[in-house]
C-alpha cells in the first residue's frame, strides 16, 4: 500500500504493466469581486465572504481496472477534521459555507485492483475564512440619471439573510429587496416603473451575518430627483 501526498502521479506495477493513479481536486467558487469564477488548488487559502457556494471536483485519473472511492471532509479548523462539519462520498459535490470562521477541505481516494492491489491518496487541504459580516446604507440618492449617487446601494459583507422595506409617510410600501436582488440596488422607482416623488422615506432593514450578528437598521433615507451635483 502507498499513500500519495499531492503527488500529480503515483508509480505503482501492476501485472507486468506501469500503472499511475492519483486525482488532482479543485474547489471553484464564485467571487462578487472579480465577478468571475475562482478555482483553487490543494494547499491553497482565500479569505471570502458568506454565503459561498463551493464546486468540489476531484479529476481523477482513469486508468483501466482500478476502482476509486472518494471522500470529501470539511471541517471547521478550530475543531479539526476528526470532527468534520460533513463528509461526502461522491467523486463530485457542493456545499455552501454560511459561518464565520476558518474552514478546511480534504480529498481522500482509495484505489483498487480486483487484485486488492491498492493505492491511497490525500490531498493537502484547501483553506477558506469566511469573513465577519457587515453591514451599512447612505441616507439619501439622487435618481436624476446624472451617474452620481443615482441607485441606493447597501453596503453588506457575510450576510447571509437580509429583507428591506421602504415605505412613504403614510405607511404605504413603495420597494423591498433581500439578498437575491439587493446588489441590482433600489433607482428610485415603485413597482409601477413609476419614481417616487422628492421627499423622505423610511428604510426597515433587518439582516444576520455569519458570524451571528442580527442587524436591525430603522432610518430615514432622502430622495431628491431634483439633485444635481454642481461642477467644482
Amino acid at each position: 500500500m502507498k499513500r500519495i501526498f499531492n503527488i500529480a502521479v503515483a508509480l505503482m506495477m501492476v501485472s507486468g504493466a506501469m500503472n499511475a493513479q492519483t486525482a488532482e481536486p479543485t474547489l471553484t467558487f464564485f467571487s462578487k469581486d472579480a465577478q468571475d469564477d475562482v478555482v483553487m488548488n490543494p494547499g491553497e487559502e482565500q479569505s471570502v465572504q458568506a454565503p459561498l457556494d463551493i464546486t468540489l471536483e476531484a479529476h481523477l485519473s482513469d486508468y483501466t481496472g482500478w476502482k476509486a472511492a472518494c471522500e470529501w471532509k470539511i471541517y471547521d479548523s478550530k475543531q479539526g477534521e476528526s470532527s468534520p462539519l460533513v463528509t461526502r462520498f461522491d467523486e463530485n459535490t457542493s456545499y455552501t459555507l454560511t459561518k464565520h470562521g476558518t474552514y478546511k477541505i480534504k480529498l481522500y481516494v482509495t484505489f483498487t485492483t480486483s487484485d486488492n492491489d491498492t493505492i491511497e491518496y490525500e490531498c493537502e487541504p484547501f483553506e477558506v475564512t469566511i469573513t465577519e459580516s457587515k453591514l451599512s446604507c447612505p441616507d439619501g440618492f439622487s435618481p436624476n440619471n446624472d451617474h452620481i449617487n443615482d441607485v441606493f446601494k447597501v453596503t453588506y459583507q457575510s450576510i447571509v439573510k437580509m429583507s428591506g422595506v421602504f415605505f412613504n409617510r403614510w405607511g404605504q410600501r413603495v420597494y423591498s429587496f433581500d439578498l437575491s436582488n439587493v446588489d441590482k440596488g433600489w433607482d428610485g422607482r415603485q413597482s409601477n416603473g413609476e419614481y417616487v416623488k422628492d421627499g423622505t422615506y423610511y428604510l426597515n432593514l433587518q439582516a444576520t451575518g455569519s458570524d451571528g450578528v442580527k442587524y436591525d437598521i430603522k432610518k430615514a433615507v432622502t430622495v431628491l430627483k431634483g439633485f444635481r451635483e454642481l461642477n467644482q
